[in-house]
């Protein structure tokens, strides 16, 4: 069907199949204005009056300046503009496209016109994807780092190459199992999994046969752990390992780690305990991405908490979890 003019109420179907909200912006007085999913997007009542003031109060206050200062911009711009922005309304994030033309372009009455789109799928898949890329690149390295370590240690306590090979392939071979704990796997995952158990594969490499012998105790209440959790965890033992690998315990001959944990009603308490790794004269900085990945895991995945205590033979760290949290 070809038609030279599309009605009003054809455009207006359109665009609220694509979620598009129409605004208009009086340069004279600031006056602002909506249709009626604009007003229902920003969360303000259609009302005469309403200023961009009004509107910027609904942006994130981290965007709020650099929003003011684009639409500012666009007054002497010309072409299309684009504006992305996250609105907090109440504890809802949501991102905002704004998009119009620049430099007065095609103004009537002193009012220059534009659309809101909601963003927020979008962005959050973008910010998915960067976490992603960045956390595949954080495990590559802690890989190849590990890999380094595992081959040192296991060279101090092997009498001939044929030894070190069975070693080290038997930690390498541990290592990858318990990596498959800590990737995001399609599909079902299987069902729960003894806490015990989850530690015993995750710390493996570690304490395999050889220079590791022994040096690695575990002693943690008998429970179920649910598939969505056991990823979580994993990947928290696993970065808490990698790190007593490279800096702590577990990279020096006579390093302990003990790992003990109690159980309450509401609540399961970790304690790993390393002694007898490299001095401890300061408290590190934790600002690295390990760092921050496995507090965000533990506080928003598992519900938790996570503490350092960084004793002179080595931190030890405590991990209070929900119970109800690590079941599921």
């Amino acid at each position: 069907m070809n038609r030279s003019r599309w009605g009003y109420e054809e455009l207006r179907r359109a665009m609220d199949a694509a979620g598009v909200a129409l605004w208009s912006w009086n340069l004279d007085n600031d006056a602002f204005a909506m249709d009626a999913h604009g007003y229902r997007l920003w969360d303000v009542p259609p009302r005469e009056g309403l200023m961009f003031e009004h509107l910027s109060e609904k942006i994130h206050p981290a965007d709020r300046d650099r929003v003011r200062e684009a639409f500012a911009a666009t007054r002497t711009a010309p072409g299309a503009y684009e504006i992305d922005f996250r609105t907090l309304i109440g504890k809802d994030v949501r991102w905002i496209s704004a998009r119009g033309h620049g430099a007065d372009a095609e103004i009537v009455d002193r009012e220059t016109t534009g659309i809101f789109i909601d963003v927020t799928g979008r962005k959050q898949a973008e910010e998915g994807s960067e976490l992603l890329a960045g956390e595949m690149s954080h495990r590559v390295k802690n890989l190849l780092a590990i890999a380094s370590g595992l081959t040192r240690l296991t060279s101090r306590s092997s009498n001939s190459v044929e030894d070190m090979t069975l070693q080290l392939t038997q930690r390498l071979t541990a290592l990858g199992r318990a990596h498959d704990l800590v990737r995001p796997l399609p599909g079902d995952q299987g069902d729960a999994a003894l806490l015990g158990d989850l530690f015993a594969v995750l710390l493996a490499p570690y304490d395999d046969k050889g220079a590791f012998a022994g040096r690695i105790r575990i002693a943690v209440p008998r429970m179920g752990v649910g598939e969505n959790a056991a990823a979580s965890l994993a990947l928290v033992v696993h970065e808490l390992a990698t790190n007593s690998l490279k800096y702590g315990a577990l990279s020096a001959d006579a390093g302990m780690l003990d790992v003990s944990g109690t159980l309450s009603d509401e609540s399961v308490e970790i304690v790993w305990n390393e002694q007898g790794g490299p001095e401890v004269t300061a408290t590190p900085e934790q600002r690295g991405y390990g760092s921050r990945l496995v507090r965000q895991t533990v506080d928003r995945q598992l519900g938790g908490s996570i503490s350092y205590d960084w004793t002179p033979g080595g931190p030890l760290i405590t991990l209070v979890f929900r119970s109800e949290m690590l079941a599921s």
